[in-house]
């Protein structure tokens, strides 16, 4: 017998041993297992075996009844898996998570972590699903409590992701970048020491204090931690090498962030790439901070050299420096954004600054608003064994609940498509709901993940979308080593969208520092764009910004939204 198989044949073996709290059966049908009558029936048995195990049970799912192996495809095991979510909500409980094993025709099975995670996993040559299912007492969480988003920035080895690490453990660094490993990253990334995408980390306030993870590594760690605060943290923790800050723009851009942190490290100072993430920062009117970092491995002669260039910095841009430990918490906390940025020395080694960036933020408020329609630009997709189609990024408005019906586009033809939200997790816990700023996963039913691409947007279903190829914006130049005319192609950054996009600027051409109208034409696929929405574009050193002015400019040239120019 495999390894697999013996592991999924020692979780039969237990489910037996447990007796009343354990339930044995080959598949589920909303045609039989939902209709009148049956529902209270098993909704009732599921309660009794709920309270037979002391507030959980264990579903087991394509066995036999008397727990023998036989798998079901993965489109009734999805289906079973509705109707189970569905019995236990009827039952006052629900599915906590999900152990997947793929059983193939030589009879092998190929384990998985869970029924929702963050990475891709998929078993596409396995002939069956079994599951085993853990029920909890209680609905599923609907966590609301205040929720802010960081989005960190700097140059590489600047200290982001080992200070942030630091942060949502409370432990200190080993000096060798050891608390960066408790952020969401990939292997290649820990063994490299280099972020090379997107990662995240979670912690909070219970009013009595930090609610941190004792060990990140474990899925249910973090799920703790949204279940307990009141008030959450997440970070965006973007990329410091200089050839994936396309990368960071996205971080930056893609998510709906309350406030920037960044990274200045104090044995290296203010670099290059540092000055340009901090043009991105401030590009997209966030409120900022600076984190001067490793103040252990230098002297407080060097420490006080680079507190300066750090202000000479923030001054050449217009921004006035505010050193929290000269001017304190509560002036930080007041004056944070607009032109004011706080500067705060650091060490995630001796943990010096640590106090006062965890009374930051459990005091700074969210400054993003929740109002509006549920909307959600996609930012990553992923398939997950016996759910399917999974969509992740920030909820930008409005809220979303298990069971709504939404639009997913626009397709490569501008088109929409209709589907249904089967499950939504925040941090590895599975919520029933969750609004604006929550960084969240959504399983997705009527959708290949192939289909899915970062740049679409989620939608009520009744909203009625207008893509477009074509918008007016106003622009600034920031930087540009000669001038851009017609026909000058860049790469723009819009909520989660990365597109080419043809400039053609009114006034013929824009000069570094300019600012004009142009119209901004993506070059290869219709996107849902606003107006008021603000955007970055780089080409090579070329950078520059810009707000959606009018999203109908070809409306008199009979263009349509997939840019075919049809007049029918």
């Amino acid at each position: 017998m495999c390894p697999n198989r013996a592991a999924l044949q020692r979780a039969l073996e237990r489910g037996e041993q447990e007796g009343g709290s354990v339930e044995f059966k080959e598949r589920l049908t909303k045609d039989l297992h939902l209709s009148e009558g049956r529902m209270e029936s098993l909704a009732a048995q599921l309660r009794h075996r709920v309270l037979s195990g002391d507030g959980e049970a264990t579903y087991v799912v394509g066995v036999t009844d008397d727990g023998g192996i036989a798998g079901i495809s993965h489109e009734d095991f999805s289906e079973s898996m509705d109707v189970l979510s569905l019995l236990a909500e009827e039952a006052g409980a629900h599915i906590e998570d999900v152990q997947t094993w793929g059983i193939a025709d030589d009879g092998s099975a190929t384990e998985h972590d869970e029924l929702f995670v963050t990475n891709r996993d998929t078993d596409d040559e396995a002939d069956g699903l079994v599951g085993v299912a853990t029920i909890r007492e209680g609905a599923m969480l609907d966590t609301d409590s205040e929720h802010i988003v960081v989005g960190t920035a700097g140059h590489v080895d600047h200290g982001k992701s080992t200070l942030v690490g630091t942060l949502v453990t409370g432990q200190s660094d080993d000096g060798e970048g050891g608390t960066r490993g408790y952020l969401d990253v990939q292997p290649h990334e820990v063994e490299r020491g280099l972020s090379a995408d997107l990662s995240y980390g979670v912690y909070g306030f219970d009013g009595e204090g930090p609610v941190r993870m004792d060990n990140p590594h474990r899925k249910t760690d973090r799920a703790r931690v949204v279940e307990e605060s009141d008030k959450l943290v997440s970070f965006v923790d973007t990329v410091g090498h200089e050839p994936w800050l396309r990368t960071t723009i996205r971080g930056l851009v893609g998510q709906k962030l309350d406030y920037g942190l960044l990274t200045v490290a104090a044995d290296d100072g203010p670099t290059k790439t540092t000055r340009e993430h901090l043009g991105v920062l401030l590009a997209t009117e966030l409120p900022t901070m600076v984190a001067i970092t490793k103040a252990d491995v230098v002297d407080d002669e060097r420490v006080a050299e680079v507190e300066r260039e750090v202000e000479r910095l923030l001054r050449d841009v217009g921004k006035t420096p505010l050193r929290i430990e000269r001017h304190g918490t509560d002036a930080a906390i007041e004056e944070i954004g607009d032109d004011v940025v706080p500067v705060l020395t650091t060490s995630a080694v001796t943990m010096e600054g640590m106090d006062t960036l965890d009374e930051m933020f459990e005091r700074l408020p969210k400054t993003t608003a929740d109002s509006g329609d549920f909307r959600m630009y996609i930012d990553r997709t992923y398939s997950v064994t016996g759910v399917g189609a999974v969509a992740s990024g920030t909820i930008m408005s409005g809220e979303v609940e298990a069971g709504d019906e939404l639009l997913i586009g626009p397709m490569a033809d501008g088109a929409f498509r209709e589907v249904e939200v089967r499950s939504i997790e925040m941090h590895y816990h599975r919520v029933d709901k969750a609004k604006a700023g929550r960084i969240v996963g959504i399983a997705l039913k009527g959708v290949r993940e192939s289909d899915i691409e970062r740049g679409m947007v989620l939608l009520p279903k009744e909203a009625d979308p207008d893509p477009v190829r074509e918008f007016e914006a106003e622009v600034v130049v920031l930087n540009h080593p000669t001038r851009i005319g017609d026909g000058y192609e860049p790469v723009l950054h819009l909520e989660t969208v990365s597109e080419a996009a043809q400039f053609h600027p009114h006034e013929g051409q824009l000069l570094p520092g300019d600012s004009g109208t142009t119209t901004v034409r993506f070059k290869f696929r219709p996107y849902l764009v606003e107006e008021g929405q603000r955007f970055v574009f780089r080409e090579g050193q070329s950078k520059g910004v810009g707000t959606v002015t009018d999203v109908n400019p070809g409306e008199n040239d009979g263009e349509d939204a997939d840019g075919s120019g049809s007049t029918d």
